[in-house]
């Protein structure tokens, strides 16, 4: 057995790609758009799988948006993606100044979470164990939930 990909319906397809995108850093590795079952199939990627993905299927993210409007709640009831990041503070206050909340600010140097605009709960792990508590970090509250 081999891990595939995780599907996420989206609301709104350009928000959801400026966010994983132009914010988080992922890359569009395919698209499909069925005219008859009126949706659009985006499977993302980190950037260091984008090419095992074209070759073997790396793992994805999926996005599903359906063309005709539907409501989606319940993005806690999913679980959350996790992705390692090669420094947690660097992509923490990048997300920050893009405007994304820190809901789980990175007190311990390892772990952080955001959400995604549709409340999808998204877990950053830093790469090769934890960095040095630092401020801002350090004191800082949690915010909602994820």
């Amino acid at each position: 057995m081999r891990y595939l990909h995780t599907m996420v319906r989206v609301k709104d397809l350009d928000q959801s790609m400026h966010f994983y995108c132009t914010i988080f850093g992922m890359k569009e590795a395919r698209r499909h758009k069925s005219e008859a079952g009126r949706f659009t199939l985006v499977y993302l990627t980190a950037s260091e799988d984008q090419e095992a993905f074209q070759s073997t299927q790396a793992p994805a993210l999926e996005l599903t948006y359906n063309w005709d409007t539907e409501e989606y709640d319940g993005g806690r009831n999913f679980g959350h993606l996790a992705y390692e990041v090669d420094n947690i503070y660097e992509t923490c206050a990048k997300l920050q100044a893009a405007g994304i909340i820190i809901n789980r600010p990175p007190r311990d140097g390892r772990m952080a979470f955001v959400l995604s605009p549709d409340g999808i709960s998204i877990e950053l792990l830093q790469k090769d164990g934890s960095l040095k508590p630092a401020e801002p970090w350090l004191s800082m509250e949690n915010t909602g939930s994820w």
